[in-house]
């Protein structure tokens, strides 16, 4: 059984990170040494991961997070420490970089180190049979956190993918504010859900047992525990959660939400050779683009597309604009267009994808 972090980037030596990336280390480094003085308490917040029989991917990000006072509303209604990061919290608790965390799964323990953000996002091989698993995750003295993971079945043979901004939820703002209203936003029960989505994807999920979900964004990794709360609440499917973490990475001033979706869908299909994907998304700005251009690279991994469509107004705050005529085919795979999850399930039916 052995780990590996999957980051190349993280490869790369001290000499040549970027000037930005290592102000921001010392910014972490000073933080980090102020909150400890305080006694913040080291916080594993753990992610769903996923894998097949033979390895796994773990997936949290460790934090120091504040003590609420004795006897605090806080206090009384927090069972777990990771339970508590939520919106604003999680921008003022202050990432670990490159601290050690301990993985324990099935009996066995391993030991990984996290990333600059205190991200971990690591494989392990390991034989484990198909269906869920309970990953535990410890860091230095902090509560023992509890992940989620799919195993995926051999026999699997569809998966879905599916965008987070404009398509299962609706923002309807204009993008300079939009991480700012995703990652400061208190609570799941101020976000608004795509009419019709929750049952589309629900629906879609069904379509075979077992079948891998996965929710892939451009957000931080901040807002990942108020977004779970958000989709169990409107009763989307649960699935694993691909977001990314803000601010500059060794070699570039800023992080590229565009790459980074279009590095995950590729590791999805070289992961999942045999899996043909359900790519959801919207019209708002590249998803059209970053689907049709995956298509085009990975032909047999596609087995349909289904794009919401923005409002005009939508689409100005977006950033974008409505371009489905625009759309070239680049394989065998139905692309539908819909305003809503009940418009893409009736192109679906039709298309015999449902």
């Amino acid at each position: 059984m052995t780990s590996r972090k999957t980051s190349s980037a993280a490869e790369l030596s001290q000499d040549v990170m970027h000037r930005a990336a290592r102000i921001e280390d010392r910014m972490h480094a000073y933080r980090e040494k102020r909150v400890r003085k305080r006694n913040y308490a080291v916080t594993v917040v753990p992610y769903p991961g996923y894998g097949n029989t033979e390895w796994v991917r773990v997936l949290a990000r460790v934090l120091l997070t504040k003590n609420p006072r004795p006897g605090s509303r806080a206090a009384r209604k927090m069972r777990k420490r990771s339970e508590s990061v939520r919106g604003w919290r999680s921008f003022t608790s202050v990432p670990i970089n490159e601290v050690i965390v301990t993985i324990r799964i099935n009996g066995h323990e391993m030991v990984v180190k996290a990333d600059r953000g205190g991200v971990v996002d690591t494989h392990i091989e390991m034989s484990l049979s198909p269906g869920m698993h309970t990953v535990q995750l410890q860091a230095e003295d902090s509560e023992v956190a509890e992940a989620q993971i799919h195993v995926v079945s051999p026999d699997a043979r569809i998966g879905l993918v599916c965008d987070v901004d404009d398509t299962v939820m609706v923002t309807a703002l204009p993008r300079p504010f939009l991480a700012a209203w995703n990652s400061f936003v208190l609570d799941e029960h101020a976000r608004v859900p795509t009419p019709g989505m929750a049952v589309f994807l629900s629906r879609v999920a069904q379509i075979s047992e077992g079948m891998p979900v996965v929710y892939l964004s451009t957000g931080a990794w901040n807002v990942a525990p108020t977004l779970r709360r958000f989709l169990g609440r409107n009763l989307y499917p649960q699935g694993t959660l691909l977001l990314t973490d803000w601010g500059p990475t060794r070699d570039r001033m800023f992080r590229s939400g565009r790459q980074h979706k279009e590095t995950q869908l590729r590791r999805l299909a070289n992961e999942f050779p045999h899996i043909k994907w359900i790519l959801v998304g919207d019209d708002g700005q590249h998803d059209e683009a970053i689907y049709a251009e995956f298509e085009k690279e990975y032909p047999a991994s596609v087995k349909a597309v289904a794009i919401r469509q923005l409002s005009n107004g939508e689409a100005v705050l977006a950033g974008g604009r409505k371009k489905a005529e625009e759309h070239i085919q680049a394989g065998d795979a139905p692309w539908v267009y819909s305003p809503d999850g009940a418009g893409l399930a009736a192109q679906f039916k039709e298309f015999k994808v449902l």
